[in-house]
């Protein structure tokens, strides 16, 4: 008998935009019931590529089969009709909507094709959600009061409503904690037990050895490996095939000596609580340390700095920096001591999307261009060219949008701008977030090279080994408790875990 044709295969597919090339000739090969990893780093094409296999994007030239058969995606609806869901990074569900209305959304069930059957939608809606391993996410509940986790499962729910044999899933662990990662796993296994093929794409490396059946790999527009098995592949070979030079996906080395015991902290917190969040943290940061914290997503520590930075009021405690207290609840004080936040969300939070990346970075030290009333545009911008040469931002063009910029680069705009605040405390929640695995090895040693320079770190990042990787001290926090605190030479991602899940203060 002739072999099973693969479900999926697209074969030199190219496709250009104004004056770039994004695909230039790519391959991608996916079987029936198989979880097949998408890489690559930021602007490789894979963006672009999964455009073309949902219908937004019309490709240029190449061929797609489907079964074996030639088709073209010329909408979205029809790449759904044919049975392909694509499930974004950056989630499309309407927030005001209930969980069932947007499960069923653009396919609502109806009666006599007029009237929303509600009742019958919010039971079949239970229904896949509960495949999904979440029966307790209510179907009549507004979508934007859901956690990001449960509206991810929605997500799910809704490609599933659909009859479906390949899903492609972009980033899908990006805000997950280990539990919600691991269910996403359980997911991801029973969907391809079940005959669904998975695109799965992700920046973190450990996740495809875990996931993963095979592997395909995208640089500059290009495909530069095609069905690689994922749990043998080395990932010094994937780091290679994707950067394009032998990158290593590893940590700066910390200074020999370490920071002494005896150095004055640049940065003290006594009894800091809020009620409900975290109940009281006492630490010392020294100039040219990095501590992280650890723990799991509520567990409190993003409401650790946003208390420290003045964005929440503490219930009791204070923050002293370089042994002055600050205003409890004030930014502006925080920032006047020297201390900068590098949020969660940069998009939402810190940058300006619109605006270039000299605005980007000067707009915590606009007084300082001041003159009679009006800003001096030829010395902000000299200003904000030299931060971030200084942390080798590109393109490197003051004027660019920063939105047009890699997520590596908008992290290194927004640490630029702290640099040129001269900052003596830098906050950094999930600083590599959507980062590829080049861009990741570069922040790692920009973040470094600060704390070397006399810089104090305190970092928040859910990827236990970032943590351990570039933090000198290490406090693990679980419910809201720190119940460990220790050299991060002296855990490992084992311990950390087992602290987070079950662990009690010490």
């Amino acid at each position: 008998m002739a072999p099973e044709p693969p479900l999926l295969t697209m074969s030199g597919i190219t496709k250009s935009f104004p004056g770039v090339r994004a695909l230039d000739g790519v391959d991608l090969e996916v079987q029936a019931g198989e979880v097949h990893c998408l890489l690559g780093q930021n602007g490789a094409g894979k963006s672009t590529l999964i455009k073309v296999l949902a219908g937004a994007h019309q490709p240029d030239g190449g061929t797609i089969t489907w079964h074996g058969a030639p088709v073209q995606l010329s909408s979205p609806i029809t790449a759904m009709r044919l049975g392909i869901a694509t499930i974004y990074q950056e989630l499309d569900l309407v927030e005001n909507l209930s969980v069932a209305e947007n499960i069923f959304l653009g396919h609502e069930l109806t009666t006599a094709g007029f009237v929303v059957r509600t009742r019958v939608a919010e039971i079949e809606a239970s229904a896949l959600l509960a495949r999904l391993g979440h029966p307790e996410i209510d179907p009549g509940r507004p979508v934007g009061d859901l956690s990001a986790a449960h509206q991810q499962i929605v997500s799910m729910a809704r490609a599933l409503s659909h009859e479906v044999d390949l899903i492609v899933m972009d980033e899908p662990s990006a805000a997950l904690d280990p539990d919600e990662v691991a269910n996403l796993f359980r997911i991801v296994d029973g969907l391809a037990a079940d005959g669904v093929s998975v695109i799965y794409i992700s920046h973190r490396l450990e996740e495809i050895r875990r996931i993963g059946d095979r592997v395909t790999v995208l640089k500059d527009g290009r495909t530069v490996a095609v069905g690689l098995p994922a749990e043998s592949t080395p990932t010094r070979d994937i780091v290679a095939l994707m950067t394009g030079r032998d990158v290593e996906h590893v940590f700066p080395p910390r200074p020999a000596s370490g920071v002494p015991d005896t150095a004055e902290p640049v940065l003290t917190v006594e009894g800091l609580s809020r009620k409900g969040e975290f109940e009281p943290v006492d630490l010392e940061l020294r100039p040219g340390e990095i501590v992280g914290l650890a723990g799991l997503v509520g567990s409190g520590r993003s409401e650790i700095l946003e208390t420290v930075f003045g964005a929440r009021k503490p219930t009791t405690g204070r923050v002293t920096v370089a042994g002055r207290a600050l205003r409890p609840g004030s930014v502006r004080a925080a920032i006047a001591a020297g201390i900068g936040l590098a949020p969660e969300e940069r998009k939402a939070q810190a940058l300006l999307l619109t605006e270039s990346v000299t605005r980007n970075v000067s707009v915590s030290s606009l007084s300082r261009f001041a003159r009679a009333g009006w800003v001096d545009r030829r010395a902000e911008r000299k200003a904000a060219r030299t931060a971030t040469r200084e942390l080798s931002l590109r393109p490197d063009n003051p004027d660019a949008a920063v939105r047009t910029l890699s997520g590596g680069n908008q992290q290194k705009a927004v640490l630029a701008r702290w640099l040129l605040r001269g900052c003596r405390v830098l906050l950094l929640d999930e600083p590599t977030r959507g980062v590829d695995v080049g861009a990741r090895a570069e922040l790692y040693a920009v973040i470094r090279r600060l704390a070397d320079e006399g810089l104090a770190v305190l970092l928040v990042s859910s990827e236990v080994p970032e943590v351990l990787g570039l933090a000198d001290r290490v406090l693990v926090l679980r419910e809201g408790r720190v119940v460990h605190t220790a050299d991060a030479r002296e855990l490992d991602e084992h311990r950390v875990l087992d602290l987070v899940m079950e662990g009690s203060p010490t």
